[in-house]
């Protein structure tokens, strides 16, 4: 399965950021494939990283995995076709991993300004922060 690619308006408008942050964006879903190459164990996860983060040499960046089972949580971010995705499904908060940013090249979709609203909501509850 090829790759997506950003829209082209998106990719234009990287041009002035800076070469570390222009990879990543906070709300970007990229498909991670599995170290084995197993296409069948591949990855939905969104980009949860604060920006000042992506826009660092840091190498690494903070995601949230996507699975097709809801479970009703609070931090918990439902989303589907709408962001890039087949089926509905959900972003588990409670869950947070650290990528290569490398491991982070199947673009999926973005998530818009209301699922961007949820997804800060749903960390604050998965951390604990008032």
């Amino acid at each position: 399965m090829a790759s997506k690619r950003r829209p082209p308006a998106t990719r234009a408008a990287e041009a002035s950021v800076p070469r570390w942050g222009a990879q990543l964006r906070r709300g970007e879903l990229y498909r991670v494939r599995h170290p084995s190459g197993d296409a069948k164990r591949s990855r939905v996860v969104v980009v949860v990283s604060r920006s000042a983060h992506l826009a660092s040499r840091f190498s690494t960046a903070i995601c949230a995995p996507v699975y097709s089972q809801r479970g009703g949580l609070s931090s918990e971010v439902e989303v589907g076709p709408a962001e890039g995705l087949k089926h509905a499904s959900a972003i588990l908060c409670d869950v947070l991993t650290s990528f290569a940013r490398g491991q982070l090249t199947d673009y999926v979709g973005t998530l818009g300004p209301a699922k961007l609203a949820a997804l800060r909501t749903a960390l604050r509850i998965a951390l604990e922060i008032e």
